[in-house]
């Protein structure tokens, strides 16, 4: 009984650090820069957390009851996937914060200025451009990423899926290093699963105080300083987009994923 409590115990600790892995810091805070509620924020961290847990779950079962081994080429293109995911956040908000960049007036005032204030849609907040005067005053989005935010911003569905999956790409990367970690150090299969599953429970717990605190530093900003709010916005998209470069990077080129003698070591 010590033993699978001590089990229970370090596998939840764990859990909770390893929700503190630069990648995963980096992917929650792109998506949690647009929520100013702490609770919509948590939400956020355990859907992250849960589809991350999923993931880790479903392979590392299956390493761990099945002893499958992972090709090295298939271990660097799921490691690949966040790389590609982190750049597809980071872009995601540099389009966002671009699109809030007031506009220069025309040249005589033949039109009003246009400029451009954050909305708030519920709990989801965005800016986009628009003018004062009577006859104007557009909402009409201008490029994909925004206008998909904009439809869908407030539905249910996009709500929970945009976390849940970045957490599933996220377990994705990371399930065959805790599958081989835990059939280092447990050699009964029941157990490890239960570590597996502990782990996972750790690690929404962790990703829900991160959102938490990351969603209450962007609502304490912003409410003091609208435009710096907005470009911690933007470093955190800009951190995203070269991160993910990086690992791609990382994968491609030093790793080799495409040439003829690829190394992988999970981590």
């Amino acid at each position: 009984m010590i033993g699978l409590f001590s089990i229970i115990v370090i596998g939840f600790f764990l859990g909770m650090r390893h929700a503190t892995d630069p990648d995963h810091v980096i992917a929650v805070s792109t998506i949690v820069s647009q929520q100013r509620n702490a609770r919509r924020a948590a939400l956020i961290g355990v859907l992250w957390g849960l589809g991350h847990t999923l993931t880790i779950f479903v392979v590392g079962s299956a390493i761990i009851l099945f002893n499958l081994a992972i090709p090295v080429r298939v271990g660097l293109a799921m490691e690949l996937s966040v790389g590609f995911m982190l750049i597809l956040l980071g872009g995601w908000n540099l389009l966002s914060f671009l699109r809030s960049i007031p506009q220069a007036p025309v040249s005589g005032n033949e039109f009003p200025v246009v400029h451009s204030h954050p909305h708030s849609h519920g709990h989801f907040v965005h800016s986009h451009p628009h003018s004062h005067s009577p006859e104007e005053h557009s909402h009409s989005p201008q490029n994909p990423l925004v206008r998909l935010d904009r439809t869908l911003g407030n539905r249910a569905l996009y709500q929970v899926l945009r976390p849940l999956i970045v957490g599933i790409v996220h377990g994705l990367a990371g399930s065959a290093a805790v599958a081989l970690l835990i059939l280092a150090s447990i050699r009964n299969s029941t157990w490890a699963i239960v570590y597996l599953l502990v782990f996972g429970v750790g690690t929404i717990a962790g990703m829900m105080l991160i959102t938490m605190s990351i969603a209450s530093a962007f609502q304490f900003v912003g409410n003091r300083f609208q435009a710096f709010g907005r470009r911690l916005a933007l470093v955190s998209g800009m951190i995203s987009l070269v991160f993910g470069l990086f690992l791609a990077y990382q994968i491609c080129v030093v790793q080799g994923l495409f040439s003829s003698n690829p190394h992988w070591t999970p981590h």
